[in-house]
């Protein structure tokens, strides 16, 4: 869908949301979804209100990392369909008003691309980082091929780093090569040549996975933030429509080298993530070993505070001001989703009221629209375990759309499905959602309805926060009050009228200047 606004201009208005493609939709019966069965399941995308989606890896892959190492950035992955399934996809997406994003590996490939063959048996090809046989530095691998030496990782050993130079060089390791090093110059064009291609055939522009790594040693990202501004500004006057969002999970940073916006995630920063997980994360289901445990504001027991997302967001969005957004997710592919561990059904819709609400992009994670829940104990598949208690499988099950079998995902055996469903015999669908007016599905689509109705709700409507605890009261745009209470006790506070018109609430009352939330509850009036 290829459009005459501005990036920046249509993406302010957006509801995204995030297709992990393996599990959306199976149109060939092979257990994995594919481009056909997306397309098949717009016309539920537009039903809700959605108006850009974002593909996780969708380009050639062994899926060493779930298509993460990707082989060919010019051919998807026969797995989902062809080229031209893509470009029908990306089409009859467009005709209900939705565009399309695909996630950029730009950072390395997989070592079965044919640069790294090439490089693993060519002494003078420098698109890899290499270091020579004389020594092994800190966290390089030996070489595959019949080139002698070392060859540095991004991520996963099978996932060579491309060579965008180093923040500092030194003689003494001629490894670390100039930014303005052959190598270095040759990548910078490749990304500039794979971004042209895609966006030349309706693409609406890219989310770029850690796109903070591709320059090496850099302090304060110097080299990096010039390499993503040189290419920010190639796009706005070849494609001033497409929009670049970032892996980057610090926006303060991310935005000004660039991109139009950046994600809270569940690291990035100085506090390495700790903006979104003081908001969702109850340390069930993708649990890093490092983090400190802590209760999140949606918690329960209102043991957690919104002070640490508060004061994230108020210095991240000085900081940015209107060159570009923040994007606050419900989940994603890497993290477990709202319904994970003891958080039940009951406190989903306070969570949701707030995200679409609150003046950042909308994400929405396939399945959270209606609750689908972060599945334990599944196996290991793509590369998805990151530590003991990290299994990224929990968040990639297969979509529920209705209850025939596998779901509606797929007429697979069960036991050819790309992961294992969800086996709770209650887990909720969208067919079931549908038929009740009352479910999670249609608050998520009238509060999407909302927003787009009511600027004031969206990414430009003031923000003025009365109470930051149990309950959460603001003010958007100076006209509209919104009070989330995630807790499961009541909560009271003051309001700042006498009272106010409801126009989606459950369990909020404002009466005589004072605001009463039952336990989950959750309102948004006008004043």
């Amino acid at each position: 869908m290829t459009s005459s606004r501005p990036a920046l201009e249509w993406l302010a208005d957006a509801v995204l949301y995030q297709i992990y493609p393996q599990s959306f939709a199976d149109s060939d019966g092979d257990g994995i979804g594919d481009f056909a069965g997306i397309e098949a399941r717009l016309d539920h995308l537009s039903w809700l209100g959605v108006n850009t989606v974002w593909f996780n890896p969708c380009f050639a892959s062994p899926f060493d990392d779930a298509g993460y190492d990707v082989s060919d950035y010019f051919s998807v992955a026969p797995r989902y369909g062809t080229n031209d399934d893509l470009a029908r996809l990306v089409d009859a997406a467009g005709r209900r008003g939705i565009r399309v994003l695909l996630d950029l590996v730009a950072g390395h490939t997989s070592d079965r691309h044919p640069w790294f063959t090439a490089s693993a048996d060519d002494p003078g090809d420098h698109r890899y980082i290499w270091a020579g046989p004389d020594r092994r530095p800190e966290g390089f691998v030996a070489s595959p091929g019949a080139r002698s030496g070392f060859y540095l990782p991004n991520f996963f050993e099978s996932q060579p780093a491309l060579n965008f130079g180093y923040g500092r060089t030194d003689p003494a390791e001629p490894w670390r090569q100039s930014v303005d090093a052959e190598g270095p110059r040759a990548n910078r064009e490749a990304l500039h040549e794979i971004m042209g291609h895609w966006l030349s055939l309706g693409l609406s522009g890219f989310r770029v996975d850690m796109a903070a790594s591709l320059v090496k040693d850099d302090p304060g990202h110097a080299e990096t933030v010039k390499l993503w501004r040189e290419l920010r500004a190639r796009l706005d006057a070849e494609h001033p429509h497409a929009a670049l969002l970032s892996e980057w999970g610090d926006p303060a940073v991310s935005v000004p080298a660039g991109f139009h916006a950046d994600f809270f995630l569940q690291f990035g920063a100085e506090n390495d993530g700790l903006m979104l997980r003081s908001l969702w994360n109850n340390f069930e289901g993708t649990v890093s070993e490092q983090w400190e445990p802590r209760a999140p504001y949606f918690d329960a027991g209102g043991l957690g505070s919104p002070q640490t997302f508060l004061d994230g967001w108020r210095r991240a969005t000085e900081i940015i001001g209107d060159a570009g957004l923040i994007s606050l997710p419900t989940a994603n592919h890497d993290f477990s989703r709202l319904a994970c561990g003891p958080r039940t059904a009951e406190q989903l819709p306070a969570a949701l009221a707030f995200q679409l609400t609150w003046p950042t992009l909308p994400a929405i994670y396939y399945g959270d629209e209606i609750g689908m829940r972060y599945v334990p104990g599944l196996p290991e598949r793509e590369g998805s375990r990151l530590g003991p208690r990290y299994n990224r499988a929990g968040s990639r099950t297969p979509m529920q759309w209705d209850d025939s079998p596998n779901a509606g995902f797929s007429t697979a055996p069960a036991e050819a499905l790309y992961l294992p469903l969800d086996p709770d015999p209650d887990r909720p669908t969208v067919a079931g959602q549908r038929a009740d007016t009352g479910s999670l599905l249609h608050l998520v689509r009238r509060l999407i309805a909302l927003r787009k109705e009511t600027p004031e709700l969206g990414t430009a409507g003031s923000t003025e926060v009365l109470h930051a605890g149990y309950p959460l009261v603001h003010v958007r745009g100076g006209r509209y009050l919104v009070v989330i209470n995630p807790r499961s006790e009541p909560a009271d506070s003051a309001a700042p009228a006498d009272t106010a018109i409801p126009l989606e609430a459950m369990g909020v009352t404002v009466r005589g200047g004072r605001i009463h939330a039952d336990g989950f509850g959750y309102g948004i009036f006008r004043l």
